[in-house]
């Protein structure tokens, strides 16, 4: 049967979002906050980067009941006139009850005039209408609350109905936005559209989280010690990962950007890790900037100062701790392909591709893949289970050659493939630093706001614990602070296990 022909109350929904004047208004905030809405009313949701008009179940067997799908771009311009003509085209293939347009655009505030003009979203409005296009509700973004005047006269000028209309000025946080379309109807308005069953919003689980959001009883340093720190949105995935884990410990996380470069003297890392409270050293590729890493994972070590390390990160700790016992010009050979101790390596099926013998494309380990873990190591201790699975994106491994030399530091493989034949996790023994692990994998792909990642979790955890044993050891009475002391006042400041545990499906 045409999907056209389907029951509009049995079809699965979709809206699409788009943007119109101006560009990073907050499509993808707004989508995704509208996503948590309808999820609190009981509903499946799958947000998506692809125009995908899905009558059947998805790769899981799941049928959503509303799937959102974000246009990137601004309305009228060539990039997105393709996606647009698509999402109409989707409502003309599922049926017009099916489907709901969601526009986003910018109603400026002119300080000479004392004004808010409504003008750039009539155009926005118009162009989209052009290519076929009504939308069914606008998101007017503005750093002040858009009266109810003006939103009668943006709904008769873009022939939008006045419930339809949100005004959505500046939040104090990113998770403060769901309240905000909350407040103004735009979920309910969008049940009422689409036919969706309606249901009270629960606010119980995001309610605990605005609470620990708004209300942190400690703040921690963390220093993300990268290559690509000019622009920090090449770590977003990790920075809000990391501001998840606080929120597992009721802590606010304050990110220090630190180019790689910086820590590559011993007195460069002092300069730039000496006040932090943990030291995160993420992914990337590439020979540049890795002498600053591997000097900052020796401060950090050496000084006993909380690590994590993703991906790349690992590969850096293992050469690190190679370089520790004698191994001097231990390197990557992604790095250094002639070096005489490639401790990091590629496996025997891939050297001919490394080579240039072969093609390069597929040769990346992505995706979810499952490992197993040291019963009472630190992480182990993290996840609270033994058989954990992550998702990946590299290519080069650690060399198996070289384990047992590397062993000798102190370093231990606490997690590998459940065949034993590729590392996935490493660390020091909790009774040789407080806390220095590093993964394979990219943990921060499967972290949430309310559902933060555990090692994320523990990471900040350790970093607050070292805040707190780092504070001046006599309390207001003068009497000296004990390890005791320390502890309960840790476990004062995080109730962890409400929020910390992680989605296997990420």
């Amino acid at each position: 049967m045409p999907q056209s022909r389907i029951h509009s109350r049995t079809a699965t929904k979709h809206i699409f979002v788009s943007g119109g004047v101006a560009s990073s208004l907050g499509k993808g905030l707004t989508a995704s906050s509208l996503g948590q809405l309808l999820t609190a009313r009981g509903m499946r949701v799958k947000i998506k980067s692809r125009i995908l008009a899905m009558s059947g179940p998805d790769l899981q067997g799941h049928r959503p009941d509303v799937v959102i799908t974000e246009i990137g771009g601004t309305v009228g311009d060539i990039e997105s006139q393709p996606f647009l003509e698509a999402a109409r085209q989707v409502r003309h293939d599922v049926g017009r009850d099916n489907v709901f347009f969601l526009h986003v655009s910018l109603v400026p505030y002119l300080a000479p005039s004392g004004e808010l003009k409504t003008k750039p979203t009539q155009h926005s409005v118009a162009a989209l209408r052009n290519i076929g296009i009504q939308p069914d509700a606008l998101i007017l973004r503005c750093d002040r609350e858009v009266p109810p005047a003006l939103k009668n006269k943006i709904a008769l000028m873009c022939d939008v109905d006045v419930d339809g209309c949100i005004s959505t000025p500046d939040a104090p946080s990113i998770y403060d936005i769901p309240k905000v379309l909350h407040s103004e109807g735009l979920d309910a308005y969008v049940v009422r559209q689409l036919g969706l069953p309606f249901r009270d919003v629960d606010w119980t689980v995001w309610g605990n989280l605005l609470e620990r959001v708004h209300q942190p009883r400690e703040t921690v340093r963390i220093a993300l010690v990268g290559k690509y720190v000019d622009l920090p949105d090449a770590y977003l995935s990790v920075t809000e990962a990391l501001r998840a884990g606080g929120f597992a410990n009721r802590s606010k996380v304050e990110i220090s950007w630190v180019p790689s470069d910086a820590c590559e003297t011993e007195a460069g890392a002092q300069a730039a890790l000496g006040d932090v409270d943990g030291v995160l050293i993420p992914g990337g590729f590439g020979i540049r900037g890795i002498e600053g890493k591997l000097g900052a994972i020796r401060y950090a070590r050496h000084r006993k100062i909380p690590l994590l390390g993703l991906c790349l990160g690992l590969q850096c700790v293992v050469i690190e701790a190679a370089r520790s016992v004698g191994l001097d010009d231990a390197n990557s050979a992604e790095f250094e392909p002639a070096t005489t101790h490639p401790v990091i390596s590629t496996m025997a099926d891939q050297e001919d591709v490394i080579a240039g013998e072969a093609d390069l494309g597929g040769t990346m380990r992505l995706g979810a893949y499952p490992a197993v873990l040291t019963k009472g190591s630190v992480v182990a201790r993290a996840y609270g289970s033994e058989e954990v699975s992550e998702r990946h994106r590299h290519r080069y491994e650690v060399n198996n050659a070289y384990r047992d030399r590397i062993a000798k530091s102190g370093l231990r493989f606490s997690g590998t493939s459940p065949d034993g034949h590729l590392v996935e996790f490493v660390e020091y023994p909790a009774d040789q630093h407080p806390f220095f692990v590093a993964t394979q994998a990219h943990p921060e792909l499967k972290s949430r706001p309310t559902r933060p990642h555990p090692l994320f979790a523990a990471f900040v955890a350790a970093a607050l614990k070292h805040k707190l044993e780092e504070r001046l050891p006599v309390d207001v009475h003068g009497e000296e602070r004990g390890h005791g002391a320390v502890a309960d006042e840790l476990d004062e400041s995080a109730d962890r296990d409400e929020v910390a545990s992680v989605d296997s499906a990420g």
